[in-house]
């Protein structure tokens, strides 16, 4: 019963095409620390780019690597739910942001999310603390070049994110009583309040997973900074144009760093922190994509990382070149499924913005502190954990500018 389009859990015949796998494990194999440029590929060789039908063992799944399925899927009301799996679950997610159900209740925490958590008045007034972690981490960038000579920046950036996202939630008095230390969940409107046990798992999931896509992230960024010496160069022109050397780069200061910008874009671009597990989601009903029947219970996921490296969406997609972000005007935030790595749709990131805004920043500050240098070969290789990370940590030279 295996024998068939999909794979083992796709007992009903389906006009998706799609490989068949291995007998009662389907593509489990394959769902390693590449398993989206694996499925990338197996879905080219088939023809299936648009819509690809696979078993991960009992379970149906489909994958598009076509942003107008994307669109489909991520902003139909017949994916508006995720799969609950074992792991959000003992990690409390499914009261959370990202796994909850839809319903009254997930619009609730999109409403406190959109109005306190994440609003523009919130993200502006947390500059000084993005800041005050910045400064730490220079200091710590230096303290490692004294002592060392070499700087592995994921430890640095994974403590600094962390502090940042820690101290956003909490505030910066981690001694107070648990009243302040809650801070803006603990002062909304009676309207809007958490019981305690959704207000940990809102918590725990901005914690877990805040810090580990700014992290992540910016090493990518600074690996290519270190790699690609002349777009480095370019950057720091661009900030000491328009800010100088006089005084670190602030928040207003970014809109106007244009190419800074594009080099974050560049970077979400090839390297998209979520290419496969944080696009997952849960058809509610039978549904069409395009002409493919997709009957309720079916996984369904978007391979963005299979999107953002197809030759027929983007020219020369394999090199790093921030300037095409200059020559077009590109939205990254959803609207455009060509890139959108923060997601689309009803489940879209809700701190995209705060995101951005720490990348941004902290990104401007290191390349105008330092100039970054290798201090052996740059290895790009991927690895597909919770994130895709560098396979191996970034270790490089800073020199003070």
């Amino acid at each position: 019963m295996w024998l068939v389009p999909g794979g083992f859990a796709w007992r009903n015949p389906t006009n998706i095409p799609g490989p068949i796998g291995w007998p009662f494990l389907g593509l489990l194999p394959y769902m390693g620390s590449h398993a989206h440029q694996k499925l990338a590929s197996l879905a080219r060789s088939m023809g299936a780019t648009r819509l690809m039908a696979f078993s991960l063992g009992s379970t149906r799944v489909v994958i598009t690597s076509d942003p107008e399925i994307a669109k489909e899927m991520l902003c139909g009301s017949a994916f508006a739910n995720r799969p609950i799996k074992e792991s959000p679950s003992l990690l409390m997610f499914e009261r959370a942001i990202g796994f909850a159900p839809s319903g009254k209740y997930w619009r609730h925490l999109r409403r406190i999310a959109a109005t306190h958590m994440f609003s523009p008045k919130r993200v502006l007034g947390l500059e000084c603390l993005r800041q005050r972690v910045c400064h730490q981490m220079m200091e710590k960038v230096s303290n490692e070049m004294s002592l060392r000579g070499v700087v592995e920046l994921r430890g640095i950036l994974q403590k600094g994110s962390l502090r940042n996202v820690i101290e956003s939630v909490f505030g910066s008095g981690l001694g107070l009583e648990i009243e302040e230390e809650l801070g803006v969940l603990l002062s909304l409107p009676e309207d809007d309040q958490l019981n305690h046990a959704d207000m940990v798992a809102v918590l725990w999931e901005m914690i877990f997973r805040g810090t580990d896509t700014v992290a992540i992230l910016l090493e990518w960024i600074m690996a290519r900074m270190v790699l690609h010496q002349d777009i480095q160069a370019k950057a720091q022109d661009e900030i000491e144009d328009l800010v100088g050397p006089s005084r670190p780069v602030q928040d207003s200061d970014v809109q106007n760093l244009v190419y800074v910008q594009a080099i974050v874009k560049e970077v979400l671009r090839l390297h998209p922190p979520g290419p496969l597990l944080s696009w997952a989601r849960l058809a509610t009903h039978d549904v069409h994509l395009g002409k493919f029947f997709v009957p309720a219970g079916t996984t369904a996921m978007v391979n963005m990382w299979a999107i953002t490296h197809d030759p027929s969406i983007w020219k020369n997609p394999w090199n790093f070149k921030p300037e095409r972000f200059i020559e077009e005007e590109f939205p990254i935030m959803g609207s455009d499924l060509r890139l959108a790595p923060f997601g689309s749709g009803r489940r879209v990131c809700p701190g995209k913005s705060l995101g951005l805004a720490t990348v941004n920043l902290w990104l401007a500050q290191l390349l105008q502190q330092y100039k970054w240098l290798p201090s052996t070969n740059v290895d790009l290789s991927e690895c597909l954990k919770l994130s895709l990370e560098l396979k191996r940590p970034l270790k490089c030279i800073a020199v003070a500018r």
